[in-house]
């Protein structure tokens, strides 16, 4: 691909990700349009692609999709939250153990450096993780690279988790799936609200600013009647196209190379936090009145953005499911550096 103009190669890349995403949508796939670039994206990367997503494309994929969540926020939800506050405070404190133990695996066992691990191995916002792991030390090529390979792996796992929950209703949603609506006033306000919420976010330096501003200010104007918020399908598509080709593309052949070495390690940590979440998921279902793809969906160690898309698409809680991943990724970020200097500490003392 690296000998192909870059006019050919965006080419290959809209038509081949429209048709995988039109044919993933009627399988009824969930997140079709997610899911499709992203995997052409992958492809293309590590077959020498030099194109990438505008850093500006990316944002305002973000800035949709916050407003999309923000239709389903309400200070319900937040009530719900306090009252279960000890599972919430549960479930929060075995995500952030269960990575802190897949990062320390990874540094025993792998020729990773500390920081690197633990950075890779911590889930929540990817681009939020690779930012941070800048500031203490670590590779961001290898970090990035486990962050979208965890990313990558758990969104096809929800989609293909979400596809069995979903049975023969997937059919009936997608059927009545409205893609060029009337549009009036309230499109272009919700523009502006995602314009607008995107300065929010980064004017108070928020992680994932670009997805979490429009969704603060979007769920303030909905929630009280204020605005409602029009997102018709196919700007959601579009913002889900260029979500998975800003994963996708990602993947380069030179950082693959690098991570070669290490690749079992990072798949099999990645498997075992996947399945550590999955069995939290499970005990949530048994100690709250919620179906196991919403549990699945709200323990899941992918991007918040990426499982909003999927929860978008599917018969859940979406409200629980983004509550409970925002909250995570607010810890996660506390967290992190502490678990980085504590693993890059204790595993250089046992080397020596």
């Amino acid at each position: 691909m690296g000998r192909v103009s870059p006019l050919a190669q965006w080419g290959v890349l809209l038509v081949a990700s429209l048709l995988l995403g039109l044919v993933l949508q009627w399988f009824h796939v969930p997140a079709a349009f997610l899911l499709g670039p992203m995997m052409v994206g992958v492809v293309m990367g590590l077959k020498g692609a030099t194109i990438r997503m505008p850093p500006a494309y990316f944002w305002a994929a973000n800035a949709i999709l916050g407003c999309l969540v923000a239709q389903s926020l309400s200070l319900s939800i937040l009530s719900s939250l306090l009252q279960e506050w000890p599972l919430v405070l549960g479930i929060l404190v075995a995500t952030l153990a269960a990575s802190g133990f897949s990062g320390w695996l990874l540094v025993k066992f792998s020729a990773l450096p500390g920081t690197t691990g633990a950075w890779g191995a911590s889930p929540g916002g990817a681009s939020a993780m690779v930012a941070m792991s800048s500031e203490f030390g670590a590779d961001v090529r290898l970090v990035a690279f486990m962050q979208y390979l965890r990313v990558l792996m758990v969104t096809a796992a929800a989609a293909f988790v979400a596809r069995l929950s979903l049975g023969e209703t997937a059919a009936h949603n997608t059927a009545a799936l409205i893609w060029f609506p009337a549009l009036d006033w309230r499109f272009f306000a919700t523009l502006g609200v995602a314009c607008c919420g995107v300065l929010f976010g980064r004017w108070l330096r928020l992680p994932s600013g670009a997805l979490l501003g429009p969704m603060i200010l979007g769920a303030a104007l909905h929630s009280t009647g204020t605005l409602t918020l029009q997102t018709p399908e196919w700007i959601l598509s579009l913002a889900y196209a260029f979500i998975g080709w800003s994963v996708g593309l990602s993947f380069t052949r030179p950082i693959f190379l690098l991570a070669i070495r290490t690749l079992p390690q990072m798949m099999a940590s990645i498997v075992g936090l996947m399945v550590l979440c999955g069995g939290m998921a499970y005990g949530v279902t048994l100690l709250l009145p919620v179906d196991i793809l919403t549990a699945y969906l709200e323990s899941s160690p992918s991007g918040l953005d990426s499982i909003a898309v999927i929860a978008a698409g599917s018969n859940v809680d979406m409200a629980f499911v983004i509550a409970m991943q925002t909250l995570r990724l607010f810890s996660t970020l506390l967290f992190s550096p502490v678990l980085s200097r504590y693993i890059s500490r204790h595993t250089a003392l046992n080397a020596t």
